[in-house]
């Protein structure tokens, strides 16, 4: 019987600023099975936690991440921002999602991977991100766990699956129904959603047969759950 998985999105957001180490550890402690977060690389390819392209909106520096070296991104951060290897550390023994935003090349999305292999945290790893990025994560790994996202209705081609070959198809939570989650299934693959914050629609998902949901409220997801 397939378990049920409850993903802090960006780590606890609400509380703690987003992809931070606190940020993670706090969505731990409030009952999150996994974890998600966003990997970006700095100029000098060290891959960190970062959602945006700059620094701007979380950090309030105008620069963008590729331009800025590991060292720069932590003295305008003040250590805020981590390292992918700080991130894994934080969450030993944790599940990780790790998203990959801004559609990763082969050479950055291969960083990435050796990075996870490096703190031998392949077991606990797994990728979401659209077709292009997860292409570039079948190709660095055949055994990679994947979360194919999708944004339409309309379905992943069958070429496409077969090339990604994911686990997982990671739709945006207003998509899913229950025919959604039926289909989904009888072709082999688990459904998860994002990024639901309200009681209401986690019901709605947990109703429907998602097997996983990743918000940005997962104590609410967490309590819900608990309820008989």
């Amino acid at each position: 019987m397939q378990t049920f998985t409850a993903v802090a999105h960006r780590g606890d957001p609400y509380r703690v600023r987003e992809n931070t180490l606190d940020s993670l550890r706090s969505a731990l402690r409030r009952g999150a099975d996994a974890v998600e977060f966003d990997v970006r690389l700095t100029r000098d390819g060290v891959p960190v936690l970062l959602h945006d392209d700059t620094l701007k909106r979380l950090w309030g520096q105008d620069r963008p991440l590729a331009s800025l070296s590991a060292a720069e991104v932590r003295e305008l951060t003040a250590g805020g921002v981590p390292t992918l290897a700080e991130a894994l550390a934080a969450t030993a023994g944790s599940r990780v999602m790790i998203d990959l935003p801004g559609a990763p090349g082969p050479r950055s999305v291969r960083r990435i991977l050796d990075v996870v292999q490096e703190c031998e945290a392949q077991e606990r790893a797994y990728y979401c991100a659209g077709a292009a990025a997860m292409l570039a994560v079948r190709s660095a790994d055949p055994a990679a766990e994947i979360a194919l996202t999708w944004t339409t209705l309309a379905p992943p081609r069958p070429v496409l699956l077969d090339a990604v070959r994911p686990r997982w198809l990671n739709y945006r939570f207003g998509l899913i129904t229950r025919d959604l989650a039926a289909h989904v299934h009888r072709n082999g693959h688990l459904l998860s959603a994002w990024t639901p914050d309200t009681p209401r629609s986690m019901r709605r998902l947990l109703a429907a047969g998602t097997d996983s949901i990743t918000t940005n409220r997962v104590d609410a997801l967490h309590a819900l759950r608990q309820l008989p």
